[in-house]
């Protein structure tokens, strides 16, 4: 895995930027995980959100004032 604590990362197939909290294997499988966090608006306020993602799915935004792909958008 090329991901670290730290990094601006996104879904391949879209969605927010995201920050890297932690990477290593999944507790209950031993597969690789990459654990992320990120800001989504409800209403009128921003909520923290957390999941894990396979290394595979994710790719490291380039700079940080890197726009966030929407589904169906390519670059």
């Amino acid at each position: 895995m090329d991901f670290a604590p730290g990094d601006i990362v996104f879904l391949k197939s879209g969605g927010p930027r995201m920050t890297v909290e932690s990477v290593g294997e999944r507790h209950m499988t031993g597969e690789p995980g990459v654990w992320c966090a990120w800001l989504e608006q409800v209403g009128s306020k921003p909520v923290a959100k957390r999941e894990v993602f396979a290394p595979v799915t994710l790719k490291k935004a380039e700079e940080r004032n890197q726009p966030a792909r929407t589904a169906g958008s390519y670059f």
